[in-house]
């Protein structure tokens, strides 16, 4: 990639924003200088399909060209990232000139800071250029932070094939890489995320579910690093063939008719179509996306498929398909509890699923799942929050009913152990309680 032209881009960015303290977005002037700043863009991006713009550590970059020596254009930018609590910009192949001109006019009148501003840029309709923001460190934080971020991911693969666009598959694979490592070290935290269900936009919120659970399952099987990524990737975008669907079928409540389950049927044969025009996206992904409703005993769909199925990865996808539809509440099913949902899955492995892969994710679980609402022995109720993940029966719980049923203003945390004077002594549902547990995690929602 020429310096020279990475230079001219900086230096373009820097005069136009510059040139909005003078004209207004629309004005001749700003509109040239978005033209020729979208015609440097344009020829970086005939080097890569996404170029990225940011700081590291005070000094503005861009690919692999860091801006050591003195280059005032440079610093003006960095600057303004910095004061915008942005770390950068990634700027795609198909930008527009209205999206520049949408971003120009957000930084110079406002559009708010870091995620705030990232999110503005997304609702203005630009697609083809992210921000991206600063984010805190904090190790805590970072399951939901990957979290969202697989939510954006998968909203903006969708959003691309309902346009009828390629999807990239970079950012899909960089967020499936942090959610494999949380899963290594953190399962039961990850799985927690997975059961902020968000109804409105189930078919989204559920292929990332599906991803977390399908690693945790896969953790539990011992799969390599390698393989989760693969795995992970997969469950993102296993129901990609859904889009291809009448939304009037996917969101109907009720029973389907034969005409309408045929049409559903034909959503993995959809997905895998989409999967072979994406760049970097293995054939292994593409059996998940193809396979995951083929059955164990190769009874599902789509039956053309079944000889040609050959990875695990496929049987446990359809694993945690079933658990998160199992555990979400949709306008035709009451959702089962989290002990409810593995004796169902005992109930058809060996027919539907994988029997030892099922046992694996059982065992991983505990008798208590996180997400699970339970009664004690003196009667207290509280939910599940942690299950060790070397020892089952080592769970942190958080009290919410005291022993008279009321429910307590001031939650407290619990730390069970065998042997102790407090014991889980039932699962409770909670509907019959009227609450959701996931208001009871320190989650953020998906935004």
């Amino acid at each position: 990639m020429n310096v020279d032209e990475i230079k001219q881009v900086v230096q373009v960015l820097a005069a136009a924003i510059k040139g909005l303290r003078l004209y207004a977005v629309d004005h001749p002037a700003t509109i040239k200088q978005v033209e020729t700043l979208q015609n440097g863009l344009f020829g970086l991006l005939q080097h890569k399909k996404l170029i990225k713009m940011g700081i590291l550590e005070g000094t503005l970059f861009v690919e692999d060209h860091l801006f050591m020596q003195e280059f005032p254009a440079a610093e003006e930018v960095a600057k303004l990232l910095e004061s915008r609590e942005l770390v950068g910009f990634e700027f795609m192949t198909g930008l527009s000139a209205n999206e520049i001109q949408t971003l120009l006019h957000l930084l110079h009148s406002g559009g708010g800071n870091g995620q705030d501003f990232a999110d503005a840029l997304i609702s203005q309709g630009v697609k083809k250029i992210r921000a991206v923001a600063a984010e805190d460190d904090d190790d805590d934080q970072q399951p939901r932070k990957v979290y969202r971020k697989a939510l954006k991911v998968v909203n903006q693969i969708f959003q691309d094939v309902r346009m009828g666009e390629i999807p990239s598959s970079d950012e899909a694979i960089n967020v499936v890489e942090s959610m494999a490592q949380l899963t290594m070290t953190e399962p039961h935290a990850m799985l927690a995320l997975s059961m902020l269900k968000e109804y409105d936009n189930y078919t989204f919120t559920h292929s990332v579910n599906v991803s977390v659970i399908a690693l945790a399952i896969g953790r539990a099987c011992n799969l390599t690093e390698e393989q989760l990524k693969t795995l992970g990737l997969g469950g993102l975008l296993h129901d990609l063939g859904k889009l291809r669907i009448d939304v009037g079928i996917i969101t109907k409540p009720g029973r389907l008719t034969d005409a309408e389950f045929d049409t559903i049927k034909e959503h993995p044969d959809f997905g895998a179509n989409i999967i072979k025009e994406m760049d970097d996206v293995t054939p292994e992904v593409l059996e998940i996306v193809l396979g995951h409703h083929l059955r164990y005993d190769r009874s599902g769909y789509p039956a053309n498929a079944a000889g040609n199925i050959s990875s695990p990865l496929v049987e446990i996808t359809a694993i945690a398909d079933a658990y998160d539809a199992m555990t979400t509440l949709r306008s035709y099913q009451r959702p089962f509890t989290p002990r409810k949902a593995i004796a169902r899955l005992k109930e058809i492995s060996g027919t539907s699923l994988h029997p030892e892969f099922v046992m694996h994710f059982i065992d991983s679980l505990g008798a208590y799942p996180v997400g699970s609402l339970v009664r004690l022995d003196n009667n207290e109720i509280g939910v599940v929050i942690k299950v060790d993940t070397a020892e089952t029966s080592l769970v942190d719980l958080k009290v919410i009913f005291d022993p008279a049923g009321i429910l307590l203003e001031e939650p407290f945390m619990l730390k069970l152990q065998p042997n102790q004077a407090r014991r889980i002594v039932a699962e409770v549902d909670p509907l019959t309680k009227g609450i959701d547990v996931t208001d009871f995690f320190d989650l953020d929602p998906p935004q």
